[in-house]
């Protein structure tokens, strides 16, 4: 038996501009069984209904990605409940979950993808967002939710190739190509590829973006199907930080300034991934998935930013850096899900177990000017500025050249992690379920520090439990409450150091509690609630104690809305709304976590041909730092739209259009002199088909 996703997905898969986003059969927008499998959800790793995961979710697929014109991560987590995006410094995917800003809690087919750079889509099934720890499923990090990207599969018994060809008014243009060949009874092969020209509104800004991924499927038996894959990335772009504030707020008079070094603000990543995945079906009620991933990352970013500004003189203080990264990510990964029964009552258990080895080197180096030794310089605030090449005039009028000679830091890691967990849900009646978890973490680093000749290592053992409770009063509607935990070692997200007392302290651990509802309330139409409150503890020096430490928590509570589906046959609409509070242990509130976040996106099809959509996402205010005197970045609403013409059974011409009232805002911010410039109006031309 087929049916289509419930409770979130099932919207997005009935939405009209999505049943028109891809050329393939329609039937591809289903699910085989009553369970999504490990290989439509990694995030959810057991077959469970949505409906009836314990937990706060939502997920877009790839038509739905299409249809929107979607090119980014951040475009995802503008109509998404309880995030919000962060600059990410210019060069990385930065989501704050819940209040919780992440740089590495980034999956690809429920594999850590942790390496910081912007994530393509071209090659992606869906893309799945989960709010609240997460660290059962996927160990350390996940403090305040996970991303995972679910990737394209080959497909035996179906031939087929779609393109997608794209431009935008600012002159960047696409082209993504997906094809598959059947290559045997049992057998295929498909490849995606893509190629971006990068460009936007802002001065100097442009780049390039390749991406190739052959994949292959063999069903080696009835019980027995192997996916193979290669990606090779290649990406390239200007790096630009924004503008500075003043007064509290960002200095709108600066929004077409560009503060940096035209041609020392870049970013380059060249990557190799490599992944298998092994499906095994011991009987009908045991099945086993064996995984390995291999990533090799060379990363460089270089640049310069407003590190200070003085409204009286309109003096800004540039700062910069050059900074590489060399990565090599291996992990083994397996886990079991068998159902059973004890008596009347059901079960159904996942085990699992992980081996990661990280090896990553990473440096950093500092410029020099030549007028102050050090790594700071003043100059007039003009467009552009006095300031190419390593060159310029400072705000004296006197010539400048930098160099980036002063090393900051240079550290080589290795990192070993070994992982198992386990996790039953429990059917205790028809109405009751209860999901009972815990995993077991190791996490062993060590980092040579090689400007200190000092080789430093810490081994942290973490248990992390998650416990959930579902009622359904009836078959459409379930009442959750939940609990989770998870941890972040002192050596961050990205384990570059353990410097200073990291490698005496604790990690830092997260709790979620939520309580929640998923309503299916027609075939068409689903809703969805929660509330939560999410607490973090760390540890920190005693200011009265140098010997001593102090507990530093902070706490983010909020609830969330989603309501999803057809009005009528024809009318489509995904609403969204979240209200988050958070604050320090001292009473701050705390950085980038806008009190309001709203969203909703409608689509109506006219007739056969023709369809159009449009939608609005609003974010309150929010504060750029967690201090008492930080700036604010403004609230805002911007409006976008869509439209569409068929123009044969295999081809599609489409509009979007972003920023229709051209509405100056300031999305998101990394520190107090750099704020992100919202793109103003701009529009994307798209022919989508098939052969």
């Amino acid at each position: 038996m087929k049916f289509k996703l419930t409770s979130i997905a099932t919207a997005i898969i009935l939405s009209p501009a999505v049943l028109a986003a891809d050329m393939e059969d329609i039937e591809r927008l289903t699910v085989e069984g009553k369970y999504l499998s490990v290989n439509q959800s990694n995030s959810i790793k057991s077959p469970t209904p949505i409906l009836d995961v314990p937990q706060s979710l939502s997920i877009i697929t790839a038509e739905e990605i299409t249809a929107r014109g979607i090119t980014s991560i951040g475009q995802i987590i503008d109509y998404a409940p309880g995030v919000n995006t962060s600059q990410g410094e210019g060069h990385r995917d930065a989501v704050v979950f819940r209040g919780v800003r992440s740089t590495a809690d980034f999956y690809l087919d429920g594999n850590r993808d942790d390496v910081q750079y912007y994530r393509a889509l071209y090659n992606v099934e869906q893309v799945e967002i989960l709010r609240g720890p997460n660290a059962l499923l996927f160990g350390r990090g996940g403090t305040g939710g996970i991303l995972n990207r679910v990737s394209k599969k080959a497909k035996t018994g179906e031939k087929f190739v779609n393109y997608n060809v794209s431009a935008n008014t600012f002159g960047a243009y696409n082209f993504q190509l997906d094809t598959n060949v059947d290559t045997g009874d049992k057998s295929a092969l498909r490849i995606n590829a893509m190629y971006e020209s990068l460009d936007n509104h802002r001065d100097f800004y442009d780049g390039d973006r390749y991406g190739f991924n052959p994949t292959a499927r063999f069903e080696v038996s009835d019980d027995t199907i192997v996916d193979v894959s290669y990606e090779y990335i290649d990406h390239e772009r200007f790096i630009d930080r924004g503008v500075p504030t003043a007064n509290g707020e960002p200095v709108e008079a600066f929004e077409e300034i560009v503060f940096g070094d035209p041609e020392n603000n870049y970013q380059t990543l060249g990557a190799d991934v490599f992944r298998a995945n092994v499906e095994h079906t011991f009987s009908d009620n045991l099945k086993g998935n064996f995984n390995a991933f291999y990533g090799d990352y060379d990363k460089v970013y270089s640049n310069f930013y407003a590190a200070a500004y003085d409204a009286d003189t309109e003096v800004v203080t540039l700062d910069g850096y050059v900074d590489t990264t060399q990565r090599e990510n291996l992990i083994l990964s397996s886990n079991l899900v068998g159902e059973f029964a004890t008596g009347s009552i059901e079960h159904t258990v996942i085990f699992g177990g992980e081996v990661i080895n990280t090896k990553s080197n990473q440096d950093r180096y500092n410029p020099v000017f030549d007028s102050t030794d050090g790594d700071r310089e003043a100059f007039n605030v003009t467009r552009p500025l006095s300031f190419r090449g390593l060159t310029g005039t400072n705000a004296v009028g006197e010539t400048v050249t930098a160099a980036f000679s002063d090393v900051n830091d240079d550290t080589h890691v290795d990192l070993d992690v070994y992982s198992f967990y386990v996790q039953d849900e429990i059917a205790l009646s028809e109405n009751f379920d209860l999901v009972l978890g815990a995993r077991f973490d190791s996490f062993d680093i060590e980092v040579f520090n090689v400007v200190a000749a000092e080789t430093r290592s810490r081994k942290d053992e973490e248990v992390s439990p998650r416990a959930g409770l579902v009622y359904k009063p009836q078959e459409n509607i379930s009442i959750y409450a939940s609990y989770s935990e998870s941890f972040l070692p002192r050596s961050g997200e990205q384990y570059a150091n353990i410097n200073g007392d990291a490698d005496a302290l604790d990690p830092d651990t997260f709790t979620n509690q939520e309580v929640g509802i998923k309503w299916d309330f027609s075939e068409s139409m689903s809703f969805t609630a929660a509330i939560f409150e999410n607490e973090q503890t760390s540890l920190d020096n005693d200011p009265n104690d140098a010997e001593s430490f102090v507990e530093v928590d902070s706490d983010v509570s909020g609830f969330e809305l989603q309501l999803q589906g057809y009005i009528t046959d024809k009318w489509y609409v995904t609403a969204n709304y979240s209200n988050l509070d958070g604050e320090n242990a001292s009473g701050v509130e705390l950085r980038e976590l806008p009190e309001n976040t709203m969203s909703v996106w409608t689509t109506y099809e006219v007739n056969e041909v023709f369809g159009f959509g449009i939608g609005a996402t609003y974010q309150d205010e929010s504060k750029v730092s967690t201090s008492a005197t930080s700036p604010v970045l403004p609230s805002y609403t911007r409006v976008d739209a869509s439209a569409y013409y068929t123009l044969s059974d295999k081809t599609r011409l489409q509009l979007n259009v972003e920023n229709l009232t051209d509405t100056l805002y300031f999305p998101n911010a990394h520190s107090t002199h750099q704020v992100t410039v919202g793109a103003p109006i701009n529009a994307r031309l798209s022919l989508i088909g098939s052969f």
